[in-house]
């Protein structure tokens, strides 16, 4: 870039200099039009993983769309923006293709065909008027992306005139038993409304074609989906453990900072500087630091004003931590509790020695084959009867992770290893304005969980030592 910057100065100074009715040399000319590079996809990023790992996916995939009646499961991919925000991909598109296309399609089959419906070129790449800045890339009419993705990728026009490339023959869509889903379930929760009598809930030629195309009996691939991405492989455990690290790592650099007058913004400040100083590409959502009277109210009455959650805390309340990275598409979610003058009072030890003896029953019950339901029970018959008004985790103690901080799971599914959530007992008593949380993410084994946040302290001494340095 530098250099393209260099030549095309040289080329301004000659015209500038050269001699009154003189032309300018032909080269000069040439390095001030000559147009940018064509980018390519694979010149800017790659799969997280294997193909093979995406391709594993979509095979087990069509075994369970078979297995419940067969059809055509679909994917939207997210729209391209315009407006400066880093892409993000939708979740469904990207754990069964690596792919971060814009305004695309997943598709498929119970018998086991996948197809990547794409626009020929990416319009984000394009600018008429400024082509030297917007030198043009194309997607579905790359040949290495698809070698590369291991998937057949074709142009998007030819989802609008059906599914000829991925059936025997040329199929109309009506006919077709389709199981469909909005992708990214577990972030939105928006589900497969829109294929059926549910609005369209973005303007564009996809979503478009998609909810005027489909037939009335479509339905949601929702538990197919989730069964598979509640149960995380080995390479995603790998990412989820670095994440879980940095989190862990940024929470005890901000908790260096908590003292007597500081702000919760300060406390975000050090703690989101630490997430990408330890290589997490941007929070898993909004952190949550919250003090004093602040922290007896959960984060959307907090959210519910535009400067409510930036308090200055002081001595003798707890600041809680409520906090994750996104690394590499995947989250962490870590809680913890401090004392901002260093030292806990009796009462707020109490508190924070029954929610951590809490989680410790529920780390010692997960195993296979057991329940969250049962995860439950163990936890009722551990609050005191004093208590348990002020426990949420009665009714909620925790939830899955991975590409989403609310990944998509189903709630009555039996343990097995490889699912990873947290454990998160809520202690939120507002008769005595005192509030505490610890939240831990595990994940299950073959005979039990391993705490993937282990390493962050949680007893009480080494909380209170952690504080601005142990003051």
């Amino acid at each position: 870039m530098k250099h393209s910057f260099a030549l095309l100065w040289i080329a301004a100074a000659a015209a500038c200099t050269a001699p009154r009715g003189q032309r300018v040399p032909e080269a000069a000319r040439e390095v001030i039009h000559a147009p940018t590079p064509e980018q390519r996809y694979l010149d800017w990023t790659s799969l997280r993983f294997a193909p093979e790992v995406y391709a594993a996916r979509r095979e087990r995939l069509a075994q369970l769309l078979a297995a419940t009646g067969g059809g055509v499961f679909l994917a939207p991919s997210a729209a391209g923006r315009s407006h400066g925000a880093t892409f993000r991909q939708e979740d469904d598109f990207l754990y069964f293709t690596g792919l971060e296309l814009p305004d695309s399609v997943l598709a498929v089959t119970a018998g086991g065909v996948s197809v990547v419906y794409a626009p020929r070129r990416d319009a984000r790449f394009e600018s008429a008027s400024r082509q030297n800045d917007f030198p043009g890339r194309p997607l579905a009419d790359d040949p290495e992306l698809a070698r590369a993705a291991g998937i057949a990728i074709e142009p998007i026009e030819a989802l609008l005139t059906g599914f000829s490339s991925i059936e025997p023959k040329r199929v109309n869509l009506t006919d077709t038993q389709l199981i469909a889903v909005w992708a990214d379930l577990g972030r939105s929760l928006r589900q497969t409304q829109m294929f059926s009598q549910g609005p369209v809930y973005r303007a564009g030629p996809v979503e478009a074609f998609l909810s005027q195309a489909l037939i009335p009996d479509a339905r949601s691939a929702h538990d197919e989906v989730a069964r598979l991405r509640m149960v995380k492989g080995p390479e995603e455990i790998a990412v989820i453990r670095r994440a879980c690290t940095i989190t862990c790592d940024a929470i005890r650099a901000s908790a260096l900072a908590i003292e007597d007058g500081v702000d919760e913004r300060t406390l975000e400040a050090e703690l989101e500087a630490a997430f990408k100083r330890g290589g997490a590409q941007r929070r898993a959502f909004d952190s949550i630091i919250k003090s004093g009277p602040n922290s007896l109210w959960p984060w959307r009455i907090l959210a519910a004003h535009y400067d409510r959650r930036n308090r200055a805390m002081h001595d003798g309340e707890l600041v809680i931590y409520d906090v994750g990275c996104e690394l590499d598409h995947y989250a962490s979610d870590v809680g913890r509790t401090f004392p901002v003058s260093g030292t806990f009072s009796p009462r707020q030890r109490e508190a924070l020695e029954l929610v951590t003896s809490i989680t410790d029953a529920v780390i010692d019950s997960v195993r296979p084959g057991v329940t969250f339901a049962d995860l439950r029970a163990v936890i009722d018959a551990r609050i005191p009867a004093d208590q348990k008004p002020y426990m949420q985790a009665r009714l909620f103690f925790g939830h899955h992770i991975g590409l989403d901080v609310g990944d998509a799971n189903l709630a009555d599914e039996p343990l097995v290893p490889g699912m990873v959530f947290t454990i998160e007992p809520w202690y939120y008593n507002h008769d005595e304005d005192l509030a505490v949380f610890i939240e831990d993410n595990v994940v299950v084994t073959a005979d039990g969980c391993e705490n993937l946040t282990a390493d962050l302290p949680r007893s009480v001494g080494e909380l209170e030592r952690m504080v601005g340095g142990g003051h």
